[in-house]
C-alpha cells in the first residue's frame, strides 16, 4: 500500500491549538553576527585574494558539500529519511552538511520541519511564505528569527535527539569550520581560507535564501498539493548548483522521495549519488513517487 507522500513533519508535535500565523520577527543574533562575518569577509577580502586555485576550491568545496552534505545528509537523509544507510555515513553526511555553515542539525530540521508544515496550511506567516518583499525576505531569513505564539513542539526522532554526535553539531556547528579553515591554510594560505570559508558560506546560505524564494513565488509546476496555501514551483536554471534540490514543485508533491528530478531532463546530481552509493551497497531503501499515493494531488495543466 501507498504511504501518504506527504506526512506530517517528523520533528514537530502537531496540537490542536497550532497557529502558523499568529507570531513575531526577532533578532537572530547567533545567526545574524554569523552571516554578516561572512558576508563582510567575502566582500572585504574576496576581490584581492582571487586566483585560478582559490576560485577551484571554492567551486569544489562548495558543490560537493552542497551535493553530499546539505542535499544528501541534511534533506534526503535527515529531515526525510528517504532512504537507508549505516549510521556512520549518516553522520558523515550530516557532519558535511553542517560544514556548510547554514545551522546545526536540529536547527535545520526544526526550520525546515516548520515552514513545511506552514505552507501546507491554508495560511501562514509571511515569514513563512516568503510573501514579504525581496530585501525584507532576506533580512528575516538571514538575521531574525520568526516566533510563533503557538507552535508544534520541537521532538526529533529520538534516535537523532540523542545520538551525542549530533547534539556536539548542534553546539559546535560554527567551530566545525575551524579544521578546515587550517587545512586551507596549510594548502593555499589566505586565499583558498578566504575563498573556500567566507565566500563559499556566504553564498551558500544566501543561495539556499535566494531559490528557495524564487521556488516559492514563480516558475514551472506540474501538481498543485490540495489545501495547501502556499504551492512551490520549480527553478530549472538552478538545479545543478542545488544539486536537484530546485525541482521545487517535485518536491512539494512527493516529500519522502530521494529523487527529485522526476521528468526526463531533470538533473538531480543528489539522485545520481544516491544511486552509486546504492550500487557499492552503502545505501538502500530509496524512495521514489512509486512508494507514496498521489491523492492529495492535482495536475497543473
Amino acid at each position: 500500500m501507498s504511504e501518504r507522500s506527504h506526512p506530517d513533519p517528523r520533528s514537530l508535535v502537531l496540537g490542536p491549538d497550532d497557529d502558523p500565523v499568529a507570531g513575531r520577527v526577532v533578532w537572530d543574533a547567533p545567526h545574524s553576527l554569523w552571516n554578516g562575518f561572512m558576508l563582510v569577509g567575502a566582500l572585504a577580502f574576496a576581490p584581492f585574494t582571487a586566483s585560478p586555485s582559490s576560485i577551484a576550491v571554492f567551486l569544489l568545496l562548495t558543490g560537493g558539500l552542497l551535493l553530499v552534505g546539505h542535499s544528501v545528509g541534511f534533506h534526503r537523509r535527515l529531515i526525510h529519511g528517504s532512504f537507508e544507510c549505516p549510521l556512520w555515513l549518516e553522520r558523515v553526511l550530516v557532519w558535511c552538511g553542517t560544514l556548510v555553515g547554514m545551522s546545526g542539525p536540529f536547527w535545520m530540521m526544526h526550520a525546515h520541519d516548520l515552514r513545511d508544515w506552514a505552507q501546507r496550511r491554508a495560511d501562514c506567516h509571511p515569514a513563512l511564505a516568503h510573501k514579504a518583499d525581496v530585501w525584507t525576505d532576506w533580512l528575516w531569513t538571514m538575521h531574525c528569527r520568526l516566533e510563533l505564539d503557538r507552535a508544534p513542539r520541537f521532538a526529533p526522532p529520538e534516535r537523532i535527539a540523542r545520538d551525542p554526535f549530533y547534539r556536539w553539531l548542534e553546539r559546535t556547528w560554527m567551530l566545525q569550520q575551524l579544521p578546515l579553515a587550517l587545512l586551507l591554510y596549510w594548502g593555499g594560505g589566505w586565499s583558498w581560507i578566504v575563498w573556500g570559508v567566507f565566500v563559499r558560506v556566504t553564498v551558500s546560505v544566501n543561495g539556499h535564501w535566494f531559490v528557495g524564494r524564487l521556488a516559492h513565488r514563480r516558475g514551472p509546476q506540474t501538481w498543485r498539493v490540495e489545501d495547501a496555501g502556499v504551492q512551490a514551483h520549480d527553478v530549472p536554471w538552478a538545479a545543478i548548483p542545488t544539486m536537484g534540490e530546485a525541482w521545487h514543485n517535485n518536491h512539494h508533491a512527493f516529500p519522502g522521495s530521494a529523487k527529485m528530478g522526476l521528468l526526463p531532463g531533470q538533473s538531480d546530481w543528489g539522485w545520481v549519488f544516491l544511486k552509486a552509493l546504492e550500487r557499492v551497497g552503502l545505501v538502500w531503501g530509496l524512495k521514489t513517487p512509486a512508494d507514496f499515493a498521489e491523492d492529495h494531488l492535482e495536475p497543473v495543466r
